[in-house]
């Protein structure tokens, strides 16, 4: 056992499973006389909840993330070598491999919109920075990563043929079709939750007029049991009339 397949078994995990995973791990390497190890395993951080889908990405999707994150070295040789043509080209492969990703996290994880912007984050630091790249293949994350350095870019080159009034119009439908699917996810989103608030709705008024109807049994079983208890009351009082009596008759005889 060492620490990078302990680290796989716990960073695969539920944030909220990960504490006690954890302190099973350090009870299991010290039991194995693995003192070192424990400490490293007990040091490990415990993920937040977007770093914990970027793993799952790493652990259940490695063919689409190893595709975003080869496409990363693409980018930033292209980068260097000030590659305009394959800049665009790559950039554009960018977009929708970063999308389709994040689409999955979302499914695997339910993110909400913050954690879902954290992954798109911890997506780009790959592709622009190796370091970042190798820590999200590891699939060990613990908080979401962000890229601060400069990643120099081509000025871009002119194609032959191609006016500027072409190259305006290309980027006016390029910015439509992205406001176009974003409005998309937008709706698919709002459908979704709009469903479950109606399915939420339905099952609290069943649920409270259940309450209520139960409330009102209860209400009636306590009157009956106040009424039954109050005749009780009367027949022992007469009871023990009736057997004082009996007994001073007796004496009397």
């Amino acid at each position: 056992m060492d620490l990078d397949e302990v680290a796989g078994r716990l960073y695969a995990l539920p944030p909220a499973e990960f504490t006690a995973a954890r302190q099973a791990e350090v009870q299991a390497a010290r039991a194995a006389g693995e003192a070192a190890l424990a400490r490293e395993i007990g040091a490990l951080r415990k993920p937040t909840v977007s770093a914990w889908a970027v793993n799952r990405l790493a652990h259940e999707h490695p063919d689409a993330l190893g595709e975003l994150l080869a496409l990363g070295e693409e980018l930033r040789a292209a980068w260097s070598a000030h590659d305009a043509d394959a800049l665009a080209e790559l950039t554009q492969r960018r977009s929708r491999l970063t999308g389709r990703l994040s689409r999955q996290a979302r499914e695997l994880a339910g993110l909400t919109a913050a954690a879902s912007a954290e992954v798109d984050q911890t997506l780009d630091a790959a592709v622009v920075d190796a370091d970042a790249a190798e820590q999200v293949r590891r699939g060990h994350l613990a908080k979401p990563l962000s890229y601060t350095g400069f990643a120099p870019a081509p000025v871009p080159r002119e194609r032959p043929g191609r006016k500027p009034k072409e190259a305006s119009e290309d980027e006016v439908r390029e910015a439509e079709a992205k406001k176009a699917r974003e409005r998309e996810e937008a709706e698919a989103a709002y459908t979704e939750w709009r469903d479950l608030l109606a399915q939420a709705a339905q099952e609290h008024q069943e649920r409270a007029d259940k309450v209520a109807r139960l409330t009102k049994k209860l209400e009636k079983a306590r009157r009956r049991e106040t009424e039954a208890r109050q005749r009780l009351d009367v027949a022992r009082r007469e009871e023990r009339l009736a057997r004082q009596r009996l007994e001073k008759g007796q004496t009397g005889a």
